[in-house]
């Protein structure tokens, strides 16, 4: 079960303190990795597996890296879509990219919307809400991708272990 709880629990608290800080701190990404360098090999995943996830956790890291290069994204986000990608490994990469770019665009245009109504000033003294509404910050991509991990994982390698060890 911890299998099967570790990469959601890691996307949700991802998505969490993106949305309210702006930032996805480098220990959540740090452990994300740890646990995958733990669990795979325990899984049973074969050393042809872990050498394709961990592909496309670094392409993810280079792709990431440029795109924050460019002020693109956040570093950030950066790390997290490599963890992300470390995890969900290079047969479910492109549907997962697919997927946080169509969520990533719609929660975009809804956050620019958000940003344009004036808000009640008792939810502008919440830090997070006013950071969100500020016109000059960014956009919390890391809620995008981690929501487009958890509709991905379930075809994931992951699965297909857990449901073979039960």
């Amino acid at each position: 079960m911890l299998l099967l709880a570790v990469f959601p629990i890691a996307m949700i608290f991802g998505a969490i303190w993106d949305l309210t800080t702006m930032t996805i701190p480098n220990r959540l990404t740090i452990a994300l990795v740890a646990a995958f360098v733990l669990l795979a090999p325990l899984a049973g995943l074969s050393l042809q597996q872990i050498g394709m996830h961990v592909a496309a956790g670094v392409a993810m890291l280079l792709v990431g890296m440029a795109l924050f290069g460019f002020g693109w994204i956040g570093g950030g986000d950066a790390k997290f879509v490599a963890g992300a990608a470390l995890w969900i490994g290079l047969t479910e990469l492109l549907p997962y990219l697919l997927i946080a770019s169509l969520i990533g665009g719609a929660f975009t245009l809804l956050l620019l919307s958000f940003r344009r109504l004036p808000l009640p000033e008792w939810l502008l003294r919440r830090a997070w809400i006013a950071r969100l509404h500020d016109r000059t910050a960014g956009i919390p991509y890391g809620v995008a991708l981690a929501v487009a991990g958890l509709i991905v994982f379930p075809r994931t390698v992951w699965i297909e272990l857990a449901a073979s060890a039960a």
